[in-house]
């Protein structure tokens, strides 16, 4: 399937993109010399999307001033133009007014094909909170990133779209023990519970991307259980308090973020929690966490 480099590019990785068959963003003309070149040195074209600023101030020719862009892509001879697109700024949030001025920014930039008489190529303008709330930034196609994980965009957006998480984060007890009242629990004694209590060892830190700000913050579940995060969270383990009376074994399964009993871990909840957002949550989660695929199309 076609795989489009959204972000910015440099002029020297224009070959190597251009010879893995991937479709480039170009978003100025100076990108667009850069990978004219690169297309004429391989003997091939390059199938670009020119990036059009509305209102992000990221990357991307401004929307008033696109016109010269749109017709050197159009003109050249190493490229092909297959698409047009730009990036919402405040779609997570359905009562922002800044999405209904980028749209009219848009429309207005791809107007420029009309006036000139060229076809109109792939337009797209939907990100995730796009795809909730504002149904006119749909047009060719649509761009939903963390809403593809079954995580909503922010606090504020409508859940309009029926998804369900498509992520789980686990680990296991890896210790219990006891610990004494007023005995201090990770570094910087942070913590000491007021009478004797049931405590439990999670592998698994800041080193893997699980937030430090969830340190005397944080939940997790055990054995169906919400039990509280205790001390501070260390880089490669974390301790559970299970109370005076709670049960966990060795090899128990540790629910950080998913479903277990009646209980459920949100990543919209630990991003509440660590004072962040869900996107930073996933994104954090690093490669030293073993993934394992479940389900899929069979299990549909």
């Amino acid at each position: 399937m076609p795989i489009l480099v959204l972000g910015g590019i440099l002029g020297r990785q224009a070959q190597q993109l251009i010879g893995h068959d991937l479709e480039i963003t170009v978003s100025s003309l100076d990108k667009l010399r850069q990978v004219e070149e690169a297309a004429q040195a391989l003997g091939r074209k390059a199938v670009i999307h020119l990036k059009i600023d509305t209102g992000m101030e990221r990357i991307g020719v401004h929307s008033y001033s696109c016109g010269p862009l749109i017709e050197a892509a159009l003109a050249s001879r190493g490229c092909v133009l297959k698409g047009v697109y730009s990036h919402l700024a405040c779609a997570d949030d359905p009562a922002s007014p800044m999405t209904a001025l980028q749209v009219e920014r848009f429309q207005e930039a791809c107007a420029h094909f009309t006036r000139i008489g060229a076809p109109m190529p792939l337009r797209h303008l939907a990100n995730s909170g796009g795809v909730l709330h504002f149904p006119d930034t749909w047009l060719d196609m649509v761009r939903p990133g963390i809403l593809l994980y079954g995580v909503l965009p922010d606090p504020a957006a409508r859940a309009s779209v029926p998804v369900r998480p498509a992520l789980s984060l686990l680990s296991q007890v890896v210790y219990f023990k006891v610990v004494r009242a007023g005995h201090p629990v990770s570094y910087g004694a942070t913590w000491a519970p007021a009478q004797d209590t049931r405590v439990v060892t999670i592998p698994i830190g800041y080193g893997d991307g699980w937030p430090r700000a969830l340190s005397n913050n944080g939940d997790v579940l055990v054995r169906g259980q919400r039990r509280p995060i205790v001390g501070r969270i260390c880089m490669d383990q974390f301790m559970v308090d299970l109370g005076p009376d709670g049960t966990a074994y060795n090899g128990d399964d540790v629910v950080l973020v998913g479903t277990q009993g009646d209980q459920a871990i949100r990543v919209e909840d630990v991003a509440q929690r660590a004072g962040t957002i869900g996107y930073e949550i996933l994104t954090r989660l690093n490669e030293r966490i073993p993934r394992e695929y479940v389900g899929g199309s069979a299990a549909a």
